[in-house]
């Protein structure tokens, strides 16, 4: 039996056992516990907290008489791992704040860092990534410390892989592929899973290694016969197949699920809901921030990529507009083209929306680096002409020369703090500015038994002012054409 100690406890003994430079907190808050009283009002029901925290059942991995029964998620044996980057251009500050990111992403997984090297160089070794002699070196902090897994900040090539493995002799993965494992771990929706399992094989295909019988060739290849005809095929080249195979399947399932989300953009067009995107850098708080403008109850953590599975909420301008509010998934610097293109149909929210809210942590060490990976995801996905207003979150924990040089650099900004409420006031209101507004101003008499219209008039336009008189409701309205056809023939003639 595997007992299980609490968070706080997990994260004292932590602290304590390793130095404080070896953990990602540059990128994390520091109040990592979740506490109802303090973050319940501000994040509204954790609805899927409880579940990815809960216990689940493993059989079969003891190898005593006695089997492990219960087991905590994410509280098995962690990984213990060095992380390696390669420092090309920029300084030494970029070079070590992304090796940070890299740790905070290895730590979301599930991994203990101990270590983590720098080397300078003009591009990565084309062989060993880092080079013959200093992956001998790495291989000495890999006994040192007791490693059992190399991390690179960056994305390896296969050759690079083998060849690093042979010299370090333990697991090696590059940056890629630890993303692609955080996704594969918080994927919860059907059309999410099956994102992450297309973006999954489409990098492990030219990855597939064969020894052995893996690489000997079937029987076969001709019509039948004593010897058969022709070489046939080698095991890893039947698995390369299969791979291929279960892609372009995998690819007919994501296009039926992405009919369904295009249905629902249509009706929200054909009913004329003006819809806004959160987009952002990972951990910005863009779901902390949707909870606090729609109190939609979407799981808040302090974690790279909590969430995955786009959120559609719907929300109220302080006018009375009806507008949709879609959190989609956080961005990260050299996201895998894998992700993106797997995602694309996700990501399509940002493409389609009304306006964009450009979530950054305003407490980051490098803000703008997060606004610049952001806005490079952006004009891949087709959305640089949709209206951005840049929300700089976490207000409160960020240093007020940084706050004024970002609202100072981006003029399109506002400052505010999900946590506290900070600012949340002047976003709906600059919200409210910034979405399209109908294109018809009528003045119209309906009567009483007409109430229908006057609905569609709230629901679909915005109310400019509203009288109840004798013979009706007398409205003042901004509408579409079609709602400004059907209210005409109550125009009152004076008007």
């Amino acid at each position: 039996m595997t007992s299980s100690s609490s968070p706080s406890q997990d994260a004292k003994r932590l602290a304590h056992a390793y130095p404080e430079g070896l953990r990602a907190d540059a990128l994390m808050e520091e109040d990592v516990a979740w506490s109802h009283e303090i973050d319940g009002e501000r994040d509204g029901d954790q609805f899927d907290r409880s579940e990815r925290a809960a216990l689940r059942r493993v059989v079969g991995l003891s190898t005593e008489l006695e089997d492990v029964t219960e087991v905590e998620y994410r509280q098995l044996r962690l990984e213990r791992v060095v992380l390696v980057g390669v420092w090309t251009t920029g300084t030494a500050q970029d070079a070590e704040n992304s090796l940070a990111e890299l740790a905070a992403l290895a730590e979301t997984a599930g991994a203990l860092v101990l270590d983590g090297v720098i080397q300078r160089r003009d591009k990565p070794d084309a062989a060993t990534y880092i080079g013959s002699g200093k992956a001998a070196e790495l291989r000495d902090i890999v006994l040192e410390t007791g490693a059992d897994t190399v991390i690179c900040d960056g994305e390896l090539s296969p050759g690079q892989l083998i060849q690093l493995e042979d010299v370090v002799k333990v697991k090696v993965i590059d940056r890629t592929a630890l993303i692609l494992d955080i996704f594969a771990q918080h994927a919860k929706s059907r059309e999410g899973k099956a994102q992450v399992a297309l973006a999954q094989m489409q990098y492990m295909l030219p990855r597939l290694r064969g020894w052995g019988q893996s690489l000997s060739r079937q029987m076969g290849g001709g019509r039948g016969g004593l010897a058969t005809r022709g070489p046939g095929e080698t095991k890893i080249e039947t698995d390369r197949r299969r791979i291929r195979e279960k892609m372009a399947k995998m690819r007919r399932e994501i296009a039926e699920m992405k009919t369904g989300r295009e249905v629902k953009r249509q009706e929200r067009r054909r009913n004329k809901v003006p819809s806004v995107a959160i987009a952002g850098y990972t951990n910005a708080g863009k779901s902390s921030l949707l909870n606090r403008l729609t109190g939609a109850g979407v799981l808040v953590e302090n974690a790279l990529f909590a969430t995955l599975d786009p959120t559609v909420r719907r929300a109220e301008t302080p006018g009375g507009r009806l507008y949709t509010l879609a959190d989609t998934v956080g961005f990260v610097r050299h996201l895998p083209h894998h992700l993106v293109e797997a995602f694309r149909s996700t990501m399509e929210e940002v493409g389609d929306s009304d306006l964009i809210l450009h979530v950054v942590d305003g407490s980051h060490p490098n803000p703008e680096e997060q606004l610049a990976a952001v806005r490079e995801v952006i004009r891949d996905v087709g959305a640089t002409d949709v209206p951005e207003i840049v929300v700089i979150n976490k207000a409160d924990a960020a240093d007020p020369l940084v706050l004024q040089r970002l609202l100072r650099v981006e003029k399109r900004s506002i400052a505010v703090s999900a946590r506290t409420g900070q600012g949340i006031a002047e976003l709906l209101a600059r919200i409210d500015d910034e979405l399209p507004r109908p294109a018809v101003e009528v003045v119209a008499l309906v009567p009483y038994t007409h109430g229908k219209l006057v609905a569609r008039a709230h629901a679909e336009g915005e109310v400019l002012s509203e009288e109840h008189t004798a013979e009706g409701t007398l409205l003042k309205v901004r509408v579409h054409e079609e709602l400004a056809a059907d209210l005409a023939p109550y125009t009152p003639v004076s008007a």
